[in-house]
């Protein structure tokens, strides 16, 4: 499956806390480097979050954020239940020697201990993040296997386009030949001494050896039939498509440089603009 390294994701979860929310996006890199930004609350979980990250994901500059926005009557202040029956139960016992002991409530309220923060609950929060974070990688890798998908139509268009010229350039090497060989003839016929016809031979062989381009056809056929199988794989291939696209270079490269007809010069000059263009789509590919 080929997948983009480019996408972005979100996504929300409420809790008794507050909203949490999870952000990841990234950008193309060679290798996965993710940066990570989260509440205090939340950091002894960053080690997890990173390895969780890292079995979705192979390449990229990631960047995840996690937030906490207090919603209503999160981070609120509740009655100290145990306080106030400590405090009841001391009010019981002065009644008899204090009767006219009166206690109004913003002065109940103003005792240490009877107001406090709502908890908060460290392994169910650090659980809703987790599941929050799932949830956002999903979607993430859902997003990254849409834009693949284009990725690979685009690469399979160029690849076709290449098997093209390459077949075209086989089927003109006939020819090509022939009319290398009645030139190589001509030339040496003008020469002043008639060379004898074995030597003559030998030198038609070996200049027709030098102008040979069966192998990078036969090789350039080959690296067709290597990119369409990993095209067709599911685990990712960018570094597989980037060492093709080298092997790719390396033969149109040699068949420009052998050339003797502008046909084939041509063809060359063909192949390496849809490589590049391959090149382009694959460096966005993890």
């Amino acid at each position: 499956m080929i997948r983009s390294m480019t996408a972005f994701a979100s996504g929300e979860r409420a809790t008794p806390w507050g909203t949490l929310g999870c952000e990841l996006r990234a950008v193309n890199h060679r290798y996965l480097e993710l940066a990570v930004r989260m509440p205090d609350e939340l950091r002894a979980l960053e080690p997890l979050l990173r390895e969780r990250v890292a079995a979705r994901l192979s390449r990229g500059k990631a960047d995840l954020t996690l937030r906490l926005r207090n919603g209503e009557g999160a981070g609120a202040l509740e009655l100290n239940q145990p306080v106030l029956d400590r405090l009841a139960a001391l009010a019981a016992s002065l009644e008899g020697r204090f009767p006219r002991l009166n206690t109004g409530l913003a002065e109940l309220l103003q005792v240490p201990g009877v107001l406090q923060a709502r908890a908060v609950d460290p392994e169910a929060m650090q659980a809703a993040a987790l599941a929050l974070l799932d949830a956002v990688l999903d979607d993430f890798v859902a997003a990254r296997e849409r834009e693949g998908g284009k990725l690979r139509t685009a690469i399979a268009e160029r690849v076709d386009g290449i098997a093209r010229i390459a077949g075209e350039v086989r089927a003109l090497v006939p020819r090509i030949r022939e009319g290398q060989r009645a030139r190589l003839e001509a030339r040496l016929a003008e020469l002043p001494q008639p060379l004898d016809p074995g030597r003559l031979e030998q030198e038609l062989v070996l200049s027709l050896q030098k102008l040979d381009i069966d192998e990078e056809l036969d090789r350039l056929d080959s690296h067709i039939e290597e990119i369409g199988r990993v095209l067709a794989q599911r685990e990712p291939v960018g570094r597989r498509l980037d060492f093709l696209l080298q092997e790719f270079n390396r033969e149109a490269n040699t068949l420009g440089s052998k050339s003797v007809d502008r046909r084939t010069s041509q063809a060359a000059v063909e192949l390496k603009v849809l490589i590049d263009q391959i090149r382009e789509q694959v460096q966005n590919i993890e």
